[in-house]
């Protein structure tokens, strides 16, 4: 009897740490700051990006299904992202070469490096999309209803097996 309510009380334990782990282990690195510059990618070719001090280096990191170093993959379910190191020309435009990206995908180009005064502290691209925080009553909330069913479950079997050894 102990043995069934241990691996019940096991079984949901494991259950309530995947829900909380899975989506942490998901997110991709996105760059962020003053001196980021984001931009949403849906065909491949060059993309310039203005505003940085002429001589700039600037750090580009694409985000998206699938992205790898050599931006072939079309794997439609991991989040990944890569990194490349560019300098901005004497006009303040630093650009990244895309390639290979598959129809349908949402890829985000963000570009990091000292912007020029006119520049800094604000962006003329909106922030768009969602992040892990926004999301955070969700996961706690479906966290909890899990759990709690994970109670009833056991506090079910416990019942049965007690009418059970009582009759």
């Amino acid at each position: 009897m102990k043995h069934r309510l241990s691996k019940a009380v096991a079984s949901a334990a494991i259950a309530a740490g995947l829900v909380f782990a899975a989506p942490a282990m998901a997110q991709a690195y996105t760059p962020t700051g003053p001196d980021t510059v984001s931009v949403s990618v849906t065909s491949a070719g060059p993309v310039p990006i203005t505003g940085f001090q002429p001589g700039a280096t600037v750090t580009f990191t694409l985000v998206g299904e699938g992205v790898t170093g050599a931006n072939l993959a079309v794997v439609k379910f991991a989040v990944t992202s890569t990194s490349v190191t560019k300098t901005a020309n004497s006009s303040g435009v630093a650009t990244a070469e895309v390639r290979n990206v598959p129809a349908g995908a949402q890829w985000t180009l963000s570009a990091t490096g000292a912007r020029s005064s006119s520049e800094a502290g604000g962006s003329t691209l909106p922030s768009t999309g969602g992040d892990s925080e926004s999301l955070l009553g969700i996961w706690v909330g479906g966290g909890a209803l899990v759990l709690a069913g994970a109670t009833v479950a056991v506090a079910a079997t416990v019942r049965r097996n007690r009418q059970e050894n009582n009759a």
